[in-house]
């Protein structure tokens, strides 16, 4: 296949929740093709309407990069058909194998033209929010190689954001809780990303710039996970409660 069949082929998986066997299984794509594949995948959802709201971090631990034998982070595109409200619902129906991670979100405030430097951050972000990331590979099993979920745009399909609140620096180690119907499922800290969400931000300005992807006014960037994704089921109330920043939560319906 080539590369548009390949992007075709994820899309259509995505569409109809029906999932597919994992292009490395069919054959080999490079890191480079793969985020060429994701593009053309995220333009086939651009050309029905949708539009790109930002951009998502992936791999914002050493951990995770060092389980996916990598160095660096991956990254992701949004679209405002992602957007599920904050306390809002979404039909389980809609996804394959989804999963829930709590995160941290920037809103940018003005046009970011290439890669900035951690200092200078402040002044391109007018707000910070607590969030959820709803990913869901549509690979079989929800296995997938580097470049598989790359090609998957990151595994991105939903975003909840919670009220913005005023930029702070001092977000590095916040307590982030990620619940089920109130009970506790996962516990972690935005030190588990990258030490410091900022630092995810920065990166995300960096890669950006690198693969020619315009960040703009207005956009969202989700700066990565602190937890592992935990399995979502019909009928929960999933909420992330991240220490000074507040809740964000939306049911599975």
């Amino acid at each position: 296949m080539n590369k548009k069949e390949i992007a075709q082929l994820v899309d259509n998986a995505a569409t109809s929740c029906i999932p597919v066997k994992q292009i490395s299984e069919i054959q080999v794509i490079s890191l480079v093709d793969a985020y060429e594949i994701q593009k053309l995948m995220i333009d086939l959802r651009l050309d029905r309407g949708e539009k790109l709201i930002g951009l998502k971090m992936g791999f914002t631990s050493e951990a995770k990069m060092k389980q996916m034998g990598v160095h660096d982070m991956i990254w992701g595109r949004l679209t405002d058909e992602m957007i599920v409200e904050n306390q809002g619902s979404v039909g389980k129906s809609k996804y394959i194998h989804p999963r829930a991670e709590p995160e941290i979100c920037f809103r940018i405030s003005k046009d970011i033209e290439g890669e900035i430097a951690l200092q200078d951050l402040d002044q391109y972000v007018d707000g910070i929010a607590c969030a959820i990331e709803i990913i869901d590979s549509r690979f079989e099993n929800f296995k997938f190689s580097l470049e598989d979920v790359v090609a998957d745009n990151c595994s991105s399909t939903g975003v909840v954001v919670g009220d913005w609140k005023k930029p702070s620096r001092d977000i590095a180690n916040l307590k982030m809780k990620l619940s089920f119907n109130n009970e506790v499922k996962a516990e972690g800290s935005s030190f588990d990303i990258l030490g410091d969400p900022w630092k995810s931000l920065q990166a995300a300005t960096r890669l950006a710039n690198q693969y020619g992807e315009k960040i703009k006014a207005g956009h969202i960037i989700m700066a990565g996970a602190s937890t592992a994704a935990i399995f979502i089921e019909q009928g929960t109330t999933v909420s992330v409660d991240v220490e000074g920043l507040g809740i964000a939560r939306f049911d599975v319906i």
